[in-house]
C-alpha cells in the first residue's frame, strides 16, 4: 500500500479490478483505495499475472504493507506462493544456500529477492491441514501424533497453535460478537476469504444455528454455551459504522480546529435581490455557455473582491515558528457533501482567474468531488474556504475553520421577505452571511470589514466592476 498523499498511514481497500490468474500491464489500474482524503486508483507498475490478493475489499491497510502479489515470469511462482503461506518462524537457512529465487512482485516496490524479510500474514478462520497443523489437531481432539509428522517441524508446529489462529472478522463484527458473548472460534465464516459477516454471528446466538466442525475447533471453544436469546435482540437494534477514511479525517482535523484556533463568528442579513437577478442575465450570456452559473459563483467572486480589499485576512499561523505567513494568492475552498463525507477541494490561484474560468474551475471542482474522485492535491493548501449551507435550506450557521486557514464564510438560503427598500416595504429576497475567523490572526475590526465587503459587493454587483 503506498503513501499516495502526504503522510498518511492507512488506506481501506474499495474495490479490486483484478482476481488471481488475470494479466496485468504497466500502468493498469488494479484496485481503487480510499484514503483519509480521497479515493484514488492504484496502477500496477509492471506486467505480469496476478498471483494473490492479500485483503478482501472493505479491509482497512497500513501504508507499507503488501497488499498484492503478482508473477513476472521472472521467478518460481509456485515456491515463492508456498513461502508467503507460510508463517515468519521458519527453520533457519544452510550456512550454503543456493542461487536466491524471486518472490512475485508487489504493487509499489518493484521486484524483490526471496531474502526480504517477510510481514507476517493473518491467518484464515480455518487453517490448511499441513503435517504440523494435522499434528497439533491431533492432540486438541486426543489421538496421538505421528512422530515423523512433528519432529522435522517443531518451530513451525509451535506457531501454528490454536491461540494465535485468529479468525477473520471487522472491528464492528468483533464487537457485536463480544456484546453477544459469542466466541468468534466458533463461528462458521461465509463472508469473502473465509471472513466472519454481522449474520455470520447473530446466527451464531440461535441454539439452533450450525455451529462449526467440532473436529477444527478447540475443546474449550466447543465448551463455550451458547447465549440467550434477548442479548440478539437488543444488538440487532443498533448498527455500528467504523469511523475511517474521509470521517475520521475531517473528525480529526475539526475536533484541532475547534480547541487551537480562537473562533468568532460574525454574522450580516442583506438584500441580495440584483445579485439574483444578475445570476439569471448571466445564464443567457455568450460568455457562460455551457458553465453553470449560480448564486455560489458570485459569492466566490466577491469574497474575492472582499480578500484583495483587506489582504491580512488571508494568512495562516505558524505554531510552530510563531509567524503569521501572510498570502499572496487565494486557494478558495469549497466544502463539498460527498457520498464518503464533507471535503473541501480548493480552486488553486482563484484570485487571478475571470468570472468564466472561475464558474468552469467551481463547476469541475463540484462534479469531481460528487464522484468521489477528488485527489489528495485538490484538498491541500487551502487559504479561505465557503460552505454552502444555504442549498439545504438553512438560514445561517457557525462554521469551523479549515485547520491551517483563517476564515470560512457560509452562505444562508436566499429567500424572499418583506424588507424596506427606497422607503417602502418590499417582497426582496434576503440571505445571512456567516464568517467564522481565528481571532489570533484575525481581529474584530478586520473580521467585520472584510464581512461587510464581501455583503456590499452582493447587495450592489456593480461594485464587481468598480472595486476591482
Amino acid at each position: 500500500m503506498p503513501d499516495v498523499g502526504e503522510g498518511l498511514t492507512e488506506a481501506e481497500i474499495l474495490k479490486w479490478y483484478v482476481k488471481p490468474g488475470d494479466t496485468v500491464t504497466d500502468g493498469q489500474v488494479v484496485c481503487e483505495v480510499e484514503t483519509a482524503k480521497a479515493a484514488v486508483e492504484l496502477p500496477i507498475p509492471f506486467d505480469g499475472v496476478v498471483h494473490e490478493l492479500r485483503f478482501p475489499e472493505g479491509e482497512t491497510v497500513d501504508v507499507g504493507t503488501v497488499i498484492i502479489a503478482v508473477d513476472t515470469g521472472e521467478g518460481d511462482a509456485g515456491e515463492a506462493a508456498a513461502e508467503a503461506a507460510a508463517e515468519p518462524a521458519a527453520p533457519p537457512a544452510p550456512a550454503a544456500e543456493p542461487a536466491q529465487k524471486r518472490q512475485p512482485v508487489l504493487v509499489g516496490y518493484g521486484v524483490a529477492a526471496s531474502s526480504t524479510k517477510r510481514r507476517p500474514r493473518r491467518q484464515p478462520a480455518v487453517p490448511a491441514q499441513t503435517p504440523a497443523r494435522q499434528a497439533v489437531q491431533g492432540e486438541l481432539n486426543g489421538h496421538a501424533p505421528a512422530p515423523a509428522a512433528v519432529a522435522p517441524v517443531p518451530a513451525a508446529a509451535a506457531s501454528f497453535a490454536p491461540a494465535e489462529v485468529r479468525p477473520l472478522a471487522k472491528p464492528p463484527v468483533r464487537k457485536l460478537a463480544k456484546d453477544l458473548g459469542v466466541d468468534l472460534a466458533t463461528v462458521a465464516p461465509t463472508g469473502p476469504q473465509g471472513t466472519i459477516t454481522r449474520e455470520d454471528v447473530q446466527r451464531a446466538v440461535v441454539p439452533a444455528a450450525a455451529p462449526a466442525a467440532p473436529a477444527q475447533l478447540p475443546a474449550a471453544a466447543r465448551a463455550v454455551p451458547a447465549p440467550t436469546a434477548p442479548a440478539a435482540a437488543a444488538g440487532a437494534l443498533e448498527t455500528r459504522v467504523p469511523i475511517k477514511g474521509v470521517r475520521k479525517a475531517t473528525a480529526a482535523a475539526m475536533v484541532a480546529s475547534a480547541f487551537t484556533a480562537p473562533h468568532v463568528t460574525e454574522f450580516v442579513t442583506f438584500d441580495i435581490t440584483r445579485t439574483m437577478r444578475l445570476v439569471q442575465e448571466l445564464k443567457t450570456d455568450p460568455a457562460f455557455a455551457g458553465l453553470k452559473v449560480s448564486p455560489l459563483l458570485l459569492v466566490a467572486k466577491a469574497l474575492l473582491v472582499a480578500v484583495r480589499r483587506n489582504p491580512e485576512i488571508n494568512a495562516a499561523w505558524d505554531e510552530a515558528n510563531q509567524e503569521i505567513v501572510h498570502k499572496g494568492y487565494v486557494n478558495l475552498g469549497i466544502a463539498a457533501a460527498t457520498p464518503r463525507g464533507l471535503i473541501v477541494p480548493n480552486i488553486k490561484d482563484a484570485q487571478a482567474k475571470t468570472l468564466p474560468e472561475l464558474a468552469s474551475a467551481l463547476g469541475d471542482l463540484v462534479a469531481t468531488a460528487r464522484e468521489g474522485r477528488t485527489s489528495p492535491a485538490d484538498m491541500q493548501g487551502g487559504t479561505v474556504t465557503i460552505t454552502n449551507v444555504g442549498v439545504f435550506g438553512v438560514d445561517t450557521g457557525t462554521p469551523i475553520l479549515n485547520p491551517g486557514e483563517s476564515a470560512i464564510l457560509a452562505f444562508g438560503a436566499v429567500k424572499e421577505m418583506p424588507w424596506v427598500h427606497k422607503g417602502k416595504v418590499k417582497p426582496r429576497q434576503v440571505t445571512t452571511l456567516a464568517l467564522s475567523f481565528d481571532h489570533r490572526l484575525v481581529d474584530g475590526e478586520l473580521g467585520s470589514r472584510f464581512l461587510a465587503d464581501v455583503a456590499a459587493v452582493l447587495e450592489y454587483p456593480k461594485r464587481l466592476i468598480t472595486w476591482a
